[in-house]
């Protein structure tokens, strides 16, 4: 069984930073951990994804070069750093695990979600 608790959302003005944190209770090793976003009415996305196993990443397109995802493996801790953030970057974000194979953009094969943390920037 995981357990995972995000914290660190909060308001912020446009070109602003903010870090995520998504604290693991449970083994996860060789799994896919990632970072969704979601807005009202719109499908949750995949913002960022990093292999465990071989710490091989993944970004989309709207958040290359600002966002970096990362791992501290004694804490096992996923961290999401947001840098020049802009509104549209509104949105409640979501950690989550997938523990087979390998990262997809899919979100009904990650296996374990978080609570979310809310994200707001303003212009």
């Amino acid at each position: 069984q995981v357990q995972l608790v995000e914290s660190g959302g909060g308001s912020v003005q446009a070109g602003g930073s903010l870090r995520l944190s998504c604290a693991a209770s449970g083994y996860i090793h060789n799994n896919c951990m990632a970072w969704f976003r979601q807005t009202p009415g719109k499908e949750r996305e995949l913002v960022a994804s990093l292999y465990t196993g071989g710490g091989s990443t993944y970004y989309a397109a709207s958040v290359k070069g600002r966002f970096t995802i990362s791992k501290d493996n004694a804490k096992n801790t996923l961290y999401l750093q947001m840098n020049s953030l802009k509104p549209e970057d509104t949105a409640m974000y979501y950690c989550a695990v997938k523990l087979s194979g390998w990262c997809t953009l899919n979100r009904f094969e990650y296996n374990y979600w978080g609570q979310g943390t809310q994200v707001t920037v303003s212009s």
